[in-house]
């Protein structure tokens, strides 16, 4: 079976819009899914509402298995981070911003697993620098 990380973009999607419902049935059937702690973390960063805190409460509670960035993938987000924003000419918001993206995509590597998001532009950019499979709705 294969793994498969959900990226917060696609979450945000479905909770606050119904998006992706055949996405993400069709992901379940695929994959095993697997939760990063960088999105869990961005989602409760974000939810500003008492709804959405027990969307990811919810969620968390459930991400019985969580995978986090190793000190080596943050080593290593710092020089795709670098290489990329160079490339393409970000300010350093951009580059900050891109940091999160870095460590789900090099997280996901070491397991051998696809990113599922609908953030294409950054992560297209890291799967032909780090070779992951990513799939975009």
């Amino acid at each position: 079976m294969r793994w498969a990380v959900i990226d917060t973009s696609v979450y945000i999607d479905h909770w606050e819009g119904g998006r992706h419902e055949a996405l993400l049935s069709a992901v379940r059937r695929a994959f095993i899914v697997r939760h990063s702690s960088v999105v869990l973390s961005e989602l409760r960063r974000g939810a500003r509402t008492r709804p959405a805190e027990r969307l990811v409460d919810d969620l968390f509670r459930r991400a019985a298995v969580q995978w986090a960035p190793t000190a080596a993938d943050w080593w290593e987000a710092g020089r795709l981070i670098r290489a990329i924003g160079s490339r393409r000419h970000w300010d350093a918001a951009k580059r900050r911003d891109f940091q999160n993206d870095a460590l789900i995509a090099l997280t996901a590597r070491r397991y051998g697993a696809t990113v599922v998001t609908t953030n294409a532009e950054d992560f297209h950019s890291l799967a032909a620098d780090l070779g992951i499979p990513v799939l975009i709705p």
